[in-house]
């Protein structure tokens, strides 16, 4: 079977371009391969990452273009690299609604929350653990989902929980939802995909059994 050829869309360090460089690397991917990394940012660690991993890298700078036009660049990047998923892991750059036509349940996103809470425009990075430990929530989490025009706004594939502890920080709380949900969910869902396995009804993703 041929393997789905996956590109990885990064702006920052790249911790959960690591976690599925590491699952490939233990086999966790096997109907698909991570062929491209593209950065919006020439100095972000995520390339460095790549490098060492040996997948080709792509910086498209956004700073100075308009979004239509570094959408337009980055479709075509993807569509030379002739990919079949795209993967959210970190992308600071909103899109123009282009891409998610062109790439129309093609492409996912990792959520630091149980969307819908606390997400949308503006909830990314420490400030989405922020507000959850304002909001008083004993429960929080990552998502994983299909994204489309909507910040935040696409068919959820998975969600896991973890609780909030009495003495977390931000920084504390961020650290335990990436190690046990957003690295775990986010190569797990990257492998549904690649097998065949998503099936979307409107806002319901169906997961189909592994066949025998």
């Amino acid at each position: 079977m041929t393997k789905k050829r996956i590109a990885v869309l990064v702006s920052g360090g790249g911790t959960n371009l690591q976690a599925l460089i590491d699952a490939q690397g233990r086999g966790e991917i096997p109907s698909g391969e991570i062929v491209l990394v593209v950065s919006s940012e020439p100095d972000a660690y995520a390339l460095t990452r790549a490098e060492k991993a040996g997948i080709p890298t792509m910086t498209i700078v956004r700073r100075g273009k308009k979004r239509e036009t570094f959408t337009r660049l980055l479709c075509k990047a993807l569509d030379d690299a002739h990919i079949d998923l795209v993967v959210f892991a970190g992308f600071m750059v909103i899109l123009s609604p282009m891409f998610f036509e062109k790439f129309e349940n093609r492409a996912i996103n990792v959520h630091p929350a149980l969307i819908p809470s606390f997400c949308g425009e503006g909830f990314y990075g420490l400030h989405v653990h922020e507000q959850a430990l304002a909001y008083g929530v004993k429960l929080t989490g990552a998502t994983v989902h299909f994204a489309n025009a909507v910040t935040d706004g696409g068919p959820i594939i998975l969600q896991k929980a973890v609780p909030i502890e009495e003495n977390d920080t931000p920084e504390t709380l961020q650290r335990r939802v990436m190690e046990q949900c957003e690295w775990q969910l986010l190569p797990r869902a990257v492998r549904l995909f690649c097998d065949g396995r998503l099936q979307v009804d409107g806002r319901i993703v169906r997961i189909k059994e592994e066949e025998a």
